[in-house]
C-alpha cells in the first residue's frame, strides 16, 4: 500500500504517509470506542468504516470482527486489528478501483485475476 515500488520496502515519504494514516485510524478508533474499553464492536466498526467512506452491511462488519477478534480477549477488535482491517480494505479497494474503470461499482474478473490482485496486495 505504501510500497510504491513493490520491493517490500518503503522510503521516507512512504513511511511518513503510513504514519499519517496510522494516526488518523487511531483517532477514528478512539472516537468509536465510546466505552473506552480498548475494543470496538461490529456496529462501532461499521460506523467507523462508514466514516471512511465504506458502505458495508452490518453482517459484513460483524464478520470482520469475528475474523479479527483476538481469541480469549474481550469482545470486539482492538486498535492493532482495526489498523489491519483498514489496510486490507484499502488495498483490496485499490485493486477493485483499478478494474472498475467506468466507476460503476461492478467488475468482472476471473478467479485467477482475483487471486493475482489479492496476492500482490496482501502478501
Amino acid at each position: 500500500m505504501f510500497d510504491k515500488t513493490r520491493t517490500g520496502r518503503i522510503d521516507l515519504f512512504g513511511f511518513s504517509a503510513l504514519w499519517d494514516f496510522i494516526q488518523r485510524w487511531r483517532v477514528l478508533f478512539q472516537q468509536h470506542d465510546r466505552d473506552c474499553s480498548g475494543s470496538i464492536s461490529g456496529m462501532e466498526l461499521q460506523q467507523a468504516l462508514a466514516q471512511m467512506g465504506y458502505n458495508l452491511s452490518p453482517q459484513f462488519s460483524e464478520n470482520l470482527v469475528r475474523r479479527y477478534a483476538m481469541r480469549g480477549a474481550r469482545p470486539g477488535i482492538q486498535l492493532d486489528r482495526f489498523i489491519q482491517v483498514c489496510t486490507q480494505l484499502q488495498s483490496m479497494t485499490q485493486v477493485f478501483r483499478e478494474r472498475d474503470t467506468g466507476m460503476t461499482g461492478n467488475i468482472r474478473l476471473s478467479y485467477e485475476d482475483f487471486l493475482s490482485g489479492a496476492v500482490t496486495r496482501l502478501m
